[in-house]
């Protein structure tokens, strides 16, 4: 397989690994396949999908500018979804709070999309090293 296609195998395996296992640690409490698209929660999706794409380069080209930029992508992901979406995600949540307080409140409540806890995202930006390494060394030989 050439490196090219391992760029594109990778971030899908990651984000599908991470999505699989997220569905299978969570959906005891809810059984819907519609859990399998949700964010949030344990492993982060993001995160495995970021470093996944820069192991796989970095394991193929070493320090060369393609993985500079795969690099930085993976640290703005894992920086939005640790602190901007996780943020947003608490503010929504004080929102509905105070929106379902109110006597005019009528129609349903949005899902509120919180961001990552710290671990959340290690367990992800961990998964991501695993099979970004997995398929540059296992799938591209």
């Amino acid at each position: 397989m050439s490196s090219s296609l391992a760029y594109l195998l990778a971030p899908i395996l990651g984000f599908t690994f991470a999505q699989i296992i997220k569905y299978i640690l969570d959906s005891s409490r809810t059984h819907s396949w519609r859990y399998f698209f949700k964010s949030g929660n344990m492993p982060s999706g993001h995160s495995a999908s970021v470093v996944s794409l820069a192991a796989v380069i970095y394991a193929h080209e070493g320090l060369s500018n393609l993985f500079a930029v795969a690099a930085v992508f993976a640290m703005i992901t894992v920086y939005d979804a640790l602190v901007a979406r996780r943020s947003i995600g608490e503010q929504g949540e004080a929102l509905i709070r105070l929106i379902e307080k109110s006597p005019f409140a009528k129609d349903p409540m949005p899902r509120v999309a919180l961001g990552h806890k710290p671990l959340e995202v290690l367990a992800g930006t961990g998964l991501g090293l695993l099979i970004g390494i997995s398929v540059a060394f296992f799938i591209t030989q």
